[in-house]
């Protein structure tokens, strides 16, 4: 019992006691970054002629890099906010675990004490 609780307030202080580092945002069933930019925008490819199909071809080329950053990005900030999450989650069954079990010993200690009486 000491160990799960010291156990719990350690999690609990290094979830509370920690800066707040999520990393996107949660609005209304849309997660975003929130630190990765905006978004690339697609290129077009022109088919006017040879010179503008080439110079379409070479803002593809920038466009795949760029887009690759943001993507790499947004997978590191949700993988970080999924952590966040599940670590919360899971304190929190830790602490409602605890405080179930405490409640049952303190229970029987009473009932003992009324017995005895």
């Amino acid at each position: 019992m000491i160990k799960n609780l010291t156990l719990i307030l350690t999690v609990t202080a290094a979830l509370t006691g920690a800066p707040h580092v999520n990393a996107g945002t949660l609005s209304a069933v849309k997660w975003a970054t929130a630190g990765c930019g905006n978004k690339p925008e697609t290129p077009i490819i022109d088919q006017s002629n040879a010179e503008a199909f080439n110079k379409s071809v070479a803002k593809i080329n920038d466009w795949q890099q760029q887009a690759k950053t943001y993507y790499e990005c947004l997978i590191n900030e949700a993988n970080q906010d999924n952590v966040i999450i599940a670590d919360s989650a899971n304190a929190a069954q830790a602490e409602y675990r605890a405080t179930v079990e405490k409640i049952g010993k303190d229970a029987d200690a009473a009932k003992k004490k009324l017995d005895s009486q």
